[in-house]
């Protein structure tokens, strides 16, 4: 997948564990754990919008764009 979600880095520099932030964006901790393991498929922007303000952060500390091999190679 080309879209790296980096939300165990950002959860580690805010010293936040996954329960409170799980509370705080009211979010299971099953989902949540998805995303910070990065096995999500998909993220709704309002949970994104969520994610964001409980850490103070922008969503570009979160997500990133990392070109798959695959993809390069056809090109």
């Amino acid at each position: 997948m080309a879209i790296i979600i980096n939300l165990d880095v950002m959860m580690a520099k805010r010293k936040v564990g996954l329960t409170e932030l799980a509370k705080e964006v009211d979010i299971t901790l099953a989902n949540l754990s998805i995303l910070k393991n990065n096995k999500a498929k998909a993220v709704r922007l309002s949970t994104l919008n969520a994610i964001c303000r409980a850490l103070n952060c922008q969503p570009g500390d979160i997500l990133e764009y990392v070109e798959d091999e695959a993809e390069g190679e056809e090109e």
